[in-house]
């Protein structure tokens, strides 16, 4: 890709099925790199599932050289087993995205799918379908989770070159407190 392509990361995190997808953009132009799934065993034990998870990740790093990881923020659900097993798998996303120097951002379901639909409660069909027409892409996944991490990461392109967060104002808690320090509480 050329030095000025901005590559971004999408993550769909999972302990079974952890979808992925790259986009590329070069100005207002986006394109898809790659989507896919990581498809982990279930009956293999939840540690090795997060050491493959970080495995994958690592790889689809030193590929692609994103420079930045969006990911889905976590649905509150009623199984807390199953929210603390998603939540390690998030964990390990997000620790090996920063430790290779990646940028990180979450986003909520909601959030991705209003930025995608316009309508944050659209099923994953419509999410798909709409990244469809955006993207210029035919391509059916086998796993919708794949086409979830692209929305992902479309959200994040989406929000990042926002003309509300490109007037000066903050774009986030650290550049907030690196205009504002005499708001930083001291012990």
């Amino acid at each position: 890709m050329a030095n000025n392509t901005k590559i971004i990361l999408g993550i769909d995190p999972g302990t079974i099925i952890m979808g992925y997808g790259l986009i590329a953009v070069k100005g207002q132009q986006v394109e898809i790199i790659k989507m896919d799934v990581l498809k982990l065993n279930p009956k293999k034990d939840h540690y090795e599932r997060l050491q493959a998870i970080h495995d994958r990740m690592n790889k689809i790093i030193q590929e692609h050289k994103p420079v930045c990881c969006a990911i889905e923020a976590p649905f509150f659900g009623k199984n807390v087993q199953s929210m603390l097993k998603l939540g390690r798998a998030q964990g390990v996303a997000i620790a090996t995205a920063m430790q290779a120097g990646l940028a990180v951002a979450e986003y909520s379901p909601k959030k991705v799918k209003q930025s995608i639909t316009g309508n944050g409660n659209a099923n994953k069909e419509q999410v798909w379908q709409m990244l469809q027409r955006i993207l210029r892409f035919t391509e059916v996944p086998e796993y919708l989770d794949a086409t979830d991490a692209l929305a992902v990461a479309v959200c994040h392109h989406f929000q990042d070159s926002s003309p509300l967060l490109t007037t000066g104002k903050s774009k986030g808690w650290d550049k907030f407190l690196q205009q504002h320090p005499e708001r930083l509480s001291r012990p």
